[in-house]
Formats: structure tokens, sequence, C-alpha cells
């Protein structure tokens, strides 16, 4: 039963991930309109610099969450459905004790 439970993990985390990603790309959309706008009042200022900072974060963990959801795409495009997987034989082995 491990497989089929390690597969709702998995489902459950890109689930969770994507929405941690639109997220991420909300701040850092909002840090990008800040950090704009602290440039053109006040060019150079810290209040230019610390949403430069934090859009710098939000980009960070915008790459990192859309490379992590990629590379799960691409792994479960390789493997077959649960319903097109072979069947195991009906003959099982006993280990005698």
């Amino acid at each position: 039963m491990s497989p089929k439970n390690d597969r709702f993990k998995l489902w459950r985390a890109v689930r969770q991930m994507r929405r941690i990603r639109a997220f991420y790309a909300l701040g850092a959309l909002l840090w990008a309109a800040t950090a704009a706008w602290g440039g053109w009042q006040n060019p150079g200022s810290r209040q230019m610099w610390v949403p430069v900072l934090l859009l710098a974060v939000f980009a960070g963990l915008l790459t990192a969450t859309s490379l992590w959801l990629r590379r799960h795409r691409s792994d479960d495009a390789g493997r077959p459905a649960h319903h097109a997987a072979p069947r195991r034989s009906a003959v099982r082995r006993h280990a005698s004790a």
C-alpha cells in the first residue's frame, strides 16, 4: 500500500505548490510595483531597495516552485496510468518460517 499512499502525498504536494506558486507570483508582482513606485519617488533610497530585495526573494521562491512543479510534471508524463499498469501474477510465494 505504500506506493498508493506516496502517490496521494505527491498529488497533495503538487496541489499545494500550485497554490503557493500563485501566492509567490502575486507577491512578486506587488513588490515589483512597490519597487517601481519607490524608485520613481526616491531613486536609490532605502524605500526603493527594500522592495527590490523582497522582489528578489519572491522571484527566487517563484522560480524554485515552478522548477519543482515542472520536474514533477515531467516525472508523471512517462509513467503509465494505474489502470494501464501490467497485472501481477496470481501466484504468490510465501516464505516458510
